[in-house]
């Protein structure tokens, strides 16, 4: 049975961004809602696995769980889903540190 879902997307390539759109509507830039089978669901949740590379998605969907509804995240991210006694919560992670080293600039001496 069809069931809605949302997904979220941050920084993603474009043909990832068509080939949701064919199942889903953007409501937003980066969001998409639409009403699919879990198999669907499934498969364009294996096609964003597959080339989220540095960007971000999350997706969150129907579930038979106390909150009734599951969240799936894929990529770098600073919100992590945990399971708290059955409950899933949002865990903020420390920014990622710069790839780059800075040298501090020494005056003369």
């Amino acid at each position: 049975m069809p069931s809605m879902l949302v997904l979220a997307t941050t920084a993603v390539p474009d043909h990832l961004r068509g080939a949701l759109s064919r199942w889903t509507i953007e409501v937003v830039p980066g969001i998409f809602v639409g009403t699919v089978s879990a198999r669907v669901r499934d498969q364009l949740w294996d096609a964003v696995i597959d080339v989220v590379e540095d960007g971000a998605a999350v997706l969150v969907h129907p579930a038979p769980t106390e909150q009734g509804y599951q969240i799936r995240t894929a990529g770098t991210r600073r919100r992590v889903p945990m399971d708290f006694d059955g409950l899933t919560l949002m865990r903020m992670t420390a920014a990622p540190a710069p790839s780059h080293q800075v040298k501090k600039m020494q005056g003369p001496g």
